[in-house]
């Protein structure tokens, strides 16, 4: 893989989330990129189990559980701020083990499902997020393949995503920061995902443990 960006789209005035992301791919596909199939990723909040925080009264901290179907042998479990791993599939089965310390956020699962195009040496990716029936936004992930370090190309990054988003072209994402010089890995797609999943959560104002 190469360097990638994960942002937020709004969803277009007068329209719907739907609606919005099939102007997305139809201006993808008139500059010409080809449709190579679809894409999914998947996050499930965990908390920590009250047994397990003592009679101290501290606040435990949130982890989530992700899976990207580019990845299809890997789970990968993220706390915010850090830190983070990447294990096999059977660390689903591993967390059920660990319902002591670990319990899942009731209805917490959130999922994003779309389609991916390439364009030149551009891995374009554009989903719908959603929890349970209800879209609740739009991701566009842009990857540049031939670099691996994030400082390398970012100019090279914003540049396209100005040419294909406009005045809604995002930041440098801060994994980009914290990695300045280093090898750019799939968790850095994570953690970006991780983030921009808690800013959409919070854009609608509903306790995590009331999503679905």
């Amino acid at each position: 893989m190469g360097v990638t960006c994960v942002s937020q789209m709004p969803v277009a005035e007068g329209k719907s989330v739907q609606q919005t992301v099939e102007l997305l791919t139809r201006k993808l596909e008139m500059l010409g990129a080809e449709k190579q199939g679809t894409f999914c990723v998947d996050c499930e909040t965990y908390h920590t189990a009250a047994s397990a925080l003592g009679s101290q009264g501290q606040a435990g901290k949130l982890m989530y559980v992700m899976h990207n179907s580019e990845y299809p042998l890997s789970c990968f479990a993220l706390f915010e701020n850090g830190p983070w791993l990447i294990a096999d599939t059977n660390f689903d089965v591993l967390m059920v083990k660990l319902k002591g310390f670990f319990q899942s956020a009731k209805a917490s699962k959130i999922e994003n499902q779309g389609s991916c195009y390439q364009y030149c040496d551009f891995l374009v990716k554009v989903g719908t997020v959603t929890t349970g029936p209800s879209a609740r936004g739009i991701s566009v992930e842009v990857e540049y393949g031939p670099c691996v370090v994030a400082s390398d190309c970012w100019s090279l990054l914003l540049k396209f995503l100005q040419s294909f988003l406009g005045n809604h072209t995002p930041g440098a994402p801060a994994v980009f920061g914290n990695r300045h010089d280093a090898v750019y890995g799939p968790a850095d797609t994570m953690v970006q995902y991780m983030e921009l999943f808690s800013k959409i959560r919070k854009q609608q104002q509903v306790p995590v443990a009331g999503i679905r």
